[in-house]
């Protein structure tokens, strides 16, 4: 995951809204908007946002984990299905 890009005061965020909008609209960075300079929120792309909730449903997931992991075990361990067999006819 991409870090925070910028850190804005919310002040000089709401004058600027749409250029920050622009920024990250089609952008994997992040800006966090801070009040008295503590960050408080995150701006981030719609994007982003649905591919983090993506990775949560995933994540949370037993059924997908235990299949996720299994795989990496069998990978580090050098088993690996020929794509013939795995796209045989």
């Amino acid at each position: 995951m991409s870090n925070i890009e910028d850190y804005v005061p919310v002040t000089k965020a709401k004058s600027q809204l749409l250029d920050l909008v622009r920024k990250i609209a089609d952008s994997d960075d992040a800006i966090a908007l801070t009040k008295n300079g503590v960050p408080q929120v995150v701006l981030l792309s719609m994007k982003k946002f649905q591919g983090l909730l993506e990775t949560l449903d995933i994540l949370s997931d037993e059924k997908a984990m235990r299949s996720i992991r299994k795989s990496i075990k069998e990978a580090k361990q050098g088993k690996w299905i020929d794509w013939d067999e795995v796209f045989e006819k």
